[in-house]
Order: C-alpha cells, then structure tokens, then sequence
C-alpha cells in the first residue's frame, strides 16, 4: 500500500510541475502571439520593455499560481470557483508586471493595446485550458477510471444526500465503498455495511479507501473526537459535513471570527459585497425609473388631488431591514379618515376613490416607494412590506416569519409575481407568501432580481389585484 502511495504521489507532482510550466508557456506564447499581431516585426520589434514583461510574468506564474492554490485537487469543487481564482492569481502576475515596468520608469514605453490583448488572451487560455482539462478528467472518472474511493460515517438524511450526490456527479470522480451506521439503516447495494468503528479502520487499510466522509447528525458530534483517533495513524483524508441543513434558517456562511473558524448559519446572502452592489444597482435604478416615469408620476398626483381631498402622498409606518422602522410612501387611493389600528381593504371598500381604485388595480400606487429606495430604506426586489401591525399578530402564528425582515424591503417580489399579493385574509395565505418570500432570501441572485423585474414590467403582479 505504501509502494502505491509513493507511486500515485511522484506521478502527481509530475503532472502538477507539468501542469504549472503549461501556464507559464501560456503566458509567454500569448505574449509573443499578440506582439506578431500588432507590431510590425513582432515582439523583437517592440520597446525592450514588451519582452521583459512577458518574461517576468511568465516566471512569476510558477511562484503566484502554486501559491494562489490553483494546482490543489478541485475534485468536487466548484469550477466557478477555480475560475474566479484563475483570474484573481493571473491578476495578481499582471500587477507585478506593471510595478515592475513603473519601477523601471518604462511605463510609458508600454503599449497600453498590446497590454490588454496580451491580459485578456491570456486569461482566456488559462480558463480555457482547466475547462478542457477538467472536461477530459471528468470523461475518464466517468468511465471508473482514477476514482478515489470513500467510506461514509452515518448514513441519515445528510449520508444519503452525500451518497445521491456522488451517484449524479461522477465525474468527480468518487466512488462510495462503505457506509457506517450504527441503525438498521439498509446501505445501497455494492456498498459494504460497516458496523463498528474497528471494522471501518480494518475495512479503510485494507481497500484503498483514499477518504472518509463524516456526516454524523448534530447530537453525535461529540463523537468526533473518537473517530479522529481511530485514524490518526491512517494516511487518508477526513471530511467532516457539517449537518447544518437541520439548524439552517436562511443561509450559511464561513468565515474568520476572532481569528478561529466559524459559520454563520442566519446569514442572508445579499450581506458583504454582494449587499452593496444590490444596493447601487438599487438606486441606479429608482434614480432612472423616477427620471422615465415623471409625466406618469405628475399626472397621478394631480388625478389624486382632485379626486378627494387630503394630500397626494399616503405614508404608513413599515418595519425595515433587521426590523428597522420606517415610513413607506404611497399614491393615496382613499379618502381621509381615522381608524385604529389597520384595517385592510376589501371588494368594494366605499373608503376607495374611483382614481384610487384604478391605481390599486394597476399597482400604480407603488411608484412613490422607489423615493423609499432612493433613501436606502428599501430594495427595488425583495419581500413586501406588512403594516407593523400585522407583523405582530402573523410572527406568532407563522414559523419564520421575521426571517423576510433580514433584507430590505421591495417594491414588487418573488412572491408578487407569482400572484400572491392583495388581500391576506387568512393565515394560510400569509404563510404561503413567506415561503416564497423566504425562497426568495435563500436563492437570491441578480439573475433572479433581474427576471422579477421583467416579469413585473412586462405582466405586472400576476393574480388578483388589491382592493
């Protein structure tokens, strides 16, 4: 076993030393390609600079790329993930190259054109090469071929899920060996059934199992430290899967916590960068839809006002991000009158101005809300805000109800578009649109932002419409 290991060991970094000169050849061919392109004779005809560069980037790719983690095994990774990598280390050379020319007071020398083709054909070859070469090792791991094998400690709801997705992605190359359940689970058929500790150590030595998979429910991990020691000695790798699925409220996260590892299992996925280029794009886009739709906007308010009197605007106190209080505006759509509490509206509410009838059937009543994003108190996407009221009877009543108060606010959502809007007559009808505006949180992206969008500007809120 250990002959093996020593063997499979030097072919690897053989590859991987290949691997690594393949990039640097990348980087200096594309050089020297550009070059015969765009000067007359070549690179050899350019500033002396042009060389130095491509010389200098292409050595410092055998220090940045191992160092950047680029020739680490990506096998069940995420490939969006190697590729932003690829381009964060490639960036990382180009940096160096442009010091250096700075340094060397040969900036200016530089040919800003051969310089951008030179950067973008190579990031293109980098990214081109790993999705050829991992195209290729996934065709081979499908065929069984350099397929590490693995054994996997408890077999619950997260084993079974580990083991469906080895089966659908096999082109990562695993192949389940054994599974250990100390229930009466019943294991996949070609899959050995370990059933003690001793046997899984016996079992791992003794069939080149190269990994084991720890997927122990939350109220066993104190059995970790046990399963660690039996393998202390054993040369494998140990994954440990965290069950965070049974305890996950709306996403999870990793990260560094003073200075020790740990995940945040309430963390909303529009937080940290992605949370401020949604909010730009927010009011980017209030800014431009306020701008397009002023003669609309100028039209209704005059429409407003003279159909009943008391002000254009209607503001009603709404509770924000982590339950921020705030005002949120509103075309009036009924006469002025006084009541305690909130009171929603109904068919043939006689409070309802026939103008305001009209807006309600439109949702036109929602355009003063992008003044709302344009103060940063709401998104343009996201859960629509409840009367505070409201809030207080449904979050005793509805499981997770206060999760949609983690991100802003929208003017049109998930949700919405899917016809759940108007009025919220029962509970199930509540509950069922903080599903989908917990689906919402969950998955969101600018992919999904965008398409609500369209959905919105182009069909408007499908379903009935608010009285």
């Amino acid at each position: 076993m250990s002959a093996i290991r020593a063997f499979v060991g030097e072919r690897q970094a053989a590859l991987q030393m290949l691997y690594r000169f393949a990039d640097a050849a990348i980087v200096a061919a594309c050089g020297v390609a550009v070059g015969e392109l765009l000067f007359p004779h070549g690179l050899r005809s350019a500033a002396p600079v042009h060389g130095f560069i491509t010389v200098l980037c292409s050595v410092s790719t055998l220090l940045v790329f191992p160092a950047c983690g680029l020739y680490n095994s990506w096998r069940g990774r995420s490939r969006m993930a190697l590729a932003l990598r690829t381009l964060a280390a490639w960036g990382a050379v180009c940096m160096l190259g442009l010091i250096a020319a700075y340094l060397m007071h040969q900036s200016a020398a530089l040919s800003r054109l051969w310089s951008m083709s030179w950067l973008l054909s190579v990031a293109a070859m980098l990214l081109a090469s790993r999705v050829a070469l991992y195209g290729m090792l996934g065709s081979v791991r499908e065929l069984g071929i350099n397929a590490k094998r693995v054994v996997i400690l408890g077999y619950g709801s997260l084993g079974h899920e580990m083991y469906q997705r080895v089966g659908s992605n096999r082109g990562a190359g695993y192949n389940v060996a054994g599974i250990y359940d100390e229930g009466m689970q019943p294991v996949p058929a070609g899959v050995t059934r370990l059933e003690s500790l001793e046997q899984v150590c016996a079992f791992v030595r003794n069939n080149g199992v190269r990994e084991i998979w720890l997927t122990l429910p939350m109220a066993a991990c104190r059995d970790l430290y046990d399963v660690v020691s039996h393998f202390r000695n054993d040369l494998v790798d140990i994954r440990w899967v965290p069950d965070i699925m049974s305890v996950e409220l709306l996403g999870h996260r990793f990260s560094d916590f003073l200075g020790l590892p740990v995940i945040d299992l309430n963390s909303p996925p529009q937080s940290g960068i992605t949370g401020l280029l949604k909010a730009s794009f927010d009011r980017a886009f209030a800014l431009a839809a306020l701008a397009g739709l002023s003669p609309l906007l100028l039209a209704i308010a005059a429409a407003v006002k003279l159909s009943s009197p008391g002000p254009v605007l209607f503001r009603q106190a709404r509770l924000g991000m982590d339950g921020k209080p705030f005002h949120v505006y509103k075309f009036r759509t009924m006469v002025q009158h006084r009541e305690r509490g909130v009171t929603q509206a109904v068919r043939g509410d006689a409070r309802i101005t026939r103008v305001g009838a009209f807006l309600r059937r439109t949702s036109l009543d929602e355009l003063p809300q992008f003044f709302n994003v344009l103060r940063g108190e709401m998104s343009v996407v996201g859960p629509r805000p409840h009367a505070i009221e409201h809030n207080e009877i449904y979050k005793e009543v509805i499981d997770r109800y206060m999760l949609r108060h983690r991100v802003k606010p929208g003017i049109t959502g998930w949700a919405q578009i899917n016809g759940l809007r108007g009025q919220t007559d029962t509970v199930d009808k509540m509950r069922r649109r903080i599903e989908f505006d917990i689906f919402y949180i969950r998955n969101w992206s600018f992919r999904l932002d965008l398409h609500i969008i369209l959905r919105t500007a182009l069909h408007g809120w499908t379903g009935k419409a608010a009285y």
